[in-house]
């Protein structure tokens, strides 16, 4: 488990790769700073090498360009793709002193957030995966209250109960390690991200 924390936000990663596989085909970068948390998680087609191959490739140009807009780095993502097997990509962007967030997704990577007055915002994703072709995206402005948690998963992940993730006096740390315990198909690459906005 990969802890992440600032004043602004505390995260927890998991991550495991498909059973008999030496690569996971899911790769994901965290960056905060005081204005911003910057999050992209990609899940290579199939399993193994090539998929990792293309995961990577995704997360290296969004650590390339932290700066940049939620859109503006999906177009990067997919044209980094051309000639690879391809990737379900996710990334959103958290804005600290709006209180907003832009996410945009394409392929089946699923996205949370939980707020404290008991809403839950689940962004559509739009259907398929980034490969280098032109390709339109949905990308989404959401506001957020502090204290917001987020959940954001790769398809290998097991989520039966939801009801930890609205519990509001349990804290971050103990719900991912909850989330950690779960993880029992071995079937597939797994990552989870959960995270806690703070302010």
């Amino acid at each position: 488990m990969i802890h992440f924390q600032n004043e602004c936000l505390e995260a927890y990663a998991f991550q495991r790769a498909k059973e008999g596989k030496a690569f996971c085909g899911d790769s994901f970068y965290m960056t905060a700073n005081n204005g911003y948390f910057l999050c992209v998680l990609a899940d290579g087609l199939g399993s193994g090498e090539y998929a990792y191959e293309s995961s990577q490739a995704v997360t290296s140009i969004v650590q390339s360009n932290p700066e940049e807009d939620v859109q503006t780095l999906m177009n990067f993502s997919n044209k980094v793709l051309l000639s690879k097997r391809g990737a379900a990509t996710a990334i959103f962007k958290v804005d600290f002193r709006e209180k907003t967030f832009e996410y945009s997704c394409v392929g089946n990577i699923r996205f949370y957030l939980y707020t404290p007055s008991g809403k839950m915002v689940y962004p559509m994703p739009v259907s398929g995966y980034l490969s280098g072709r032109p390709q339109k995206f949905r990308t989404q402005k959401f506001p957020y209250e502090p204290q917001s948690t987020f959940l954001i998963h790769s398809d290998g992940f097991v989520k039966n109960d939801t009801k930890p993730l609205t519990d509001k006096y349990q804290t971050v740390s103990a719900i991912a390690n909850q989330l950690k315990v779960k993880q029992i198909n071995k079937n597939d690459d797994v990552t989870f991200i959960i995270g806690s906005l703070l302010k």
